[in-house]
């Protein structure tokens, strides 16, 4: 089973993007972020003409959070975090594999820039909100799939220029303890579990040139309960879309289930 995720950056405008990646590449489950468009204008009938059923949570113009499955979802959810902003930020579903029943958590985290504004303290307060609901789930069901634009930078090395990020809410040391607090509870960071090392950029600003010059910051991840991580067989960041005309600033990350 291939599950993909990608910050799409509006489905409507990348379309095309999306359906020749699901042509090409074939993910049974697709997570999105970012689609920016409310419910009732999400392209449905695109993805049912590839056989493709759609769980949304949308929003106008702003944020929004997608699944699209060949396999049948249950169980959709988008309570699992109180808004106080009421933005569409999280969606989440089961589905069944080799008899255990996976939750799978879509999320897109709020950028929080400019610190010290109401925008950082909303990015706080929603993480918490996570992380608390993350503890409630697990004691449910120790098989979670948590994937998403998490606008969390983890270490120096998921970053081209550290020094230019010390200060960025996607960085700052309070974040990041919030990203590894996840991770206790039980997760695994698929890519680093694979890669301990090695560069796993998921994207790159439209400005300066930043993909040429391969600026990028791995803020896109898949968190996998440890009771699933040995079922997980290879994690990809899959960088044709990024390369392709009128592209998402992020790219699509696949982990393969054996």
């Amino acid at each position: 089973m291939l599950i993909s995720s990608w910050n799409v950056n509006s489905v409507r405008a990348r379309i095309e993007n999306i359906k020749s990646y699901l042509l090409k590449y074939k993910p049974d489950v697709l997570m999105m972020q970012e689609i920016k468009t409310e419910d009732v204008n999400f392209p449905y009938d695109d993805f049912a003409s590839m056989d493709y059923e759609s769980h949304v949570f949308g929003q106008k113009s702003y944020n929004g959070v997608a699944i699209i499955s060949k396999n049948k979802l249950n169980n959709i959810r988008t309570d699992l975090i109180k808004d106080k902003l009421k933005q569409s930020r999280i969606i989440s579903a089961e589905i069944e594999y080799k008899k255990k029943i996976i939750q799978l958590i879509n999320i897109y985290t709020p950028n929080g820039n400019p610190v010290d504004t109401e925008k950082y303290d909303y990015k706080k307060n929603w993480m918490d909100q996570l992380i608390k609901q993350l503890k409630i789930l697990s004691k449910k069901n120790s098989n979670i799939i948590l994937a998403g634009d998490f606008n969390v930078i983890p270490a120096a090395e998921d970053v081209y220029n550290v020094k230019s990020f010390e200060d960025d809410a996607l960085y700052r040391l309070e974040i990041r303890k919030k990203f590894r607090e996840m991770l206790n509870l039980g997760f695994s960071d698929a890519y680093r579990h694979f890669n301990e090392e090695k560069e796993g950029y998921t994207f790159w600003d439209y400005m300066r040139g930043a993909w040429q010059k391969n600026n990028g910051m791995r803020i896109d991840h898949f968190l996998v309960s440890n009771s699933l991580i040995d079922n997980v067989k290879d994690i990809n960041i899959n960088k044709d879309p990024r390369g392709r005309e009128k592209p998402s600033d992020h790219t699509p990350i696949e982990i393969k289930l054996a």
